[in-house]
């Protein structure tokens, strides 16, 4: 296929027609999921405490082990040959740049004073999830959605070079010198370059490497048509099962404290979910003023809107410990977040016919 093919709007219907069953009742398992986590931390004594003991330098292993599951396939699908022209969209990066790095934090520090200027636990919770940019899910909601899978592996390195390096610097600003600005309470707080740094290694530089040589290796050996026709729908659905069992895991882990604290979690969950709808439709609106196409915009909208809930957990109870109320409102983060970008992938599929034909590069069709 030429560079001239055009990209014709799908039918919503049409599209999740052809998903599995697995993906077409994704909500579901994911409810499920939720539950059974929740369950298990209810049900089985010591659980929780067994799960959140498995840990290096910091990093709970059963989670880890569920995002490189979930990740790894998501990954192996990227053409990396095909990030150069990615790189090279400029509009697409600045954008991209200024809502995740700019807006999100800001408009997420705006609801946290809005929303419970009252309690300041919560709030610096909400505001640490506000600064955890999107490594790891997005691209799993960015693939259901029919984003551009090198988008965003592009958009998600990106995020992650800039985690290392600014979100100490944007915590200290949040946290303390706006607020000093404003005549607020300010919140002190330490955050580990090390932490930030590992995570952002374990939780995306593994299963990116994985991926560019699984592919590099497979088409070298086989060849493309057999890599992607044979190959990736063999190991596919892995991303969904590493998905579900992560879920169950973090609920089981934090069972005990959603159930004991319903209207904190209630309170909490607000601003998230007013964040997560208008962060996402807004960044919809921008990529298509901006004339983006459907995939660029519902990459940049995904990564926009999504968090990187697992460093907001660790750099909270690393911070201010695993009973605090910042640790709880990283926990609501998935709790919500989960559930609502699912929402938001059909939300996404829905709006693909208000979007004009864009063309495909090659291969692409």
């Amino acid at each position: 296929m030429t560079n001239t093919a055009i990209a014709a709007p799908a039918d919503t219907g049409h599209i999740t027609a052809k998903l599995s069953l697995l993906d077409r009742y994704l909500p579901v398992w994911i409810l499920a999921a939720m539950a059974l986590g929740l369950g298990l931390g209810r049900l089985v004594p010591g659980l929780d405490g067994a799960l959140d003991s498995v840990k290096v330098a910091g990093v709970s292993l059963p989670i880890a082990l569920g995002l490189l599951v979930m990740m790894y396939p998501v990954l192996a699908k990227v053409r990396y040959n095909e990030t150069r022209r990615v790189v090279g969209d400029r509009k697409l990066m600045v954008t991209s740049l200024v809502i995740n790095w700019v807006l999100a934090p800001a408009f997420m520090f705006a609801l946290a004073w809005l929303f419970l200027p009252d309690l300041p636990e919560y709030r610096t919770g909400l505001i640490i999830v506000g600064l955890a940019r999107c490594i790891a899910m997005v691209l799993i909601w960015n693939d259901l959605a029919c984003g551009d899978r090198e988008a965003a592996a592009v958009l998600v390195a990106i995020n992650s070079v800039f985690q290392v390096f600014a979100f100490g610097v944007l915590g200290w600003f949040y946290l303390q010198l706006l607020p000093t600005w404003l005549g607020l309470p300010t919140t002190s707080a330490e955050f580990s370059v090390w932490a930030i740094t590992l995570s952002v290694l374990v939780f995306l530089g593994i299963p990116l490497v994985a991926g560019f040589l699984t592919r590099t290796l497979g088409e070298r050996a086989k060849g493309r048509e057999w890599y992607e026709a044979a190959f990736l729908p063999r190991i596919g659905p892995w991303a969904l099962y590493g998905l579900l069992f992560t879920i169950v895991v973090l609920f089981a882990l934090q069972g005990d404290t959603i159930i004991a604290k319903p209207l904190d979690v209630a309170r909490i969950a607000l601003p998230l979910l007013v964040y997560f709808a208008v962060v996402f439709g807004a960044s919809m609106l921008i990529g298509r003023a901006l004339g983006m196409g459907y995939e660029r915009t519902t990459t940049l909208s995904f990564t926009a809107a999504g968090n990187n809930f697992e460093l907001a957990i660790a750099v909270a109870i690393a911070t201010f410990g695993v009973t605090s109320g910042q640790a709880l409102a990283g926990v609501v983060g998935p709790l919500i977040e989960v559930p609502v970008l699912v929402g938001l992938v059909y939300v996404a599929l829905w709006s693909r016919k208000y979007f004009a034909p864009t063309p495909l590069p090659t291969g692409k069709a």
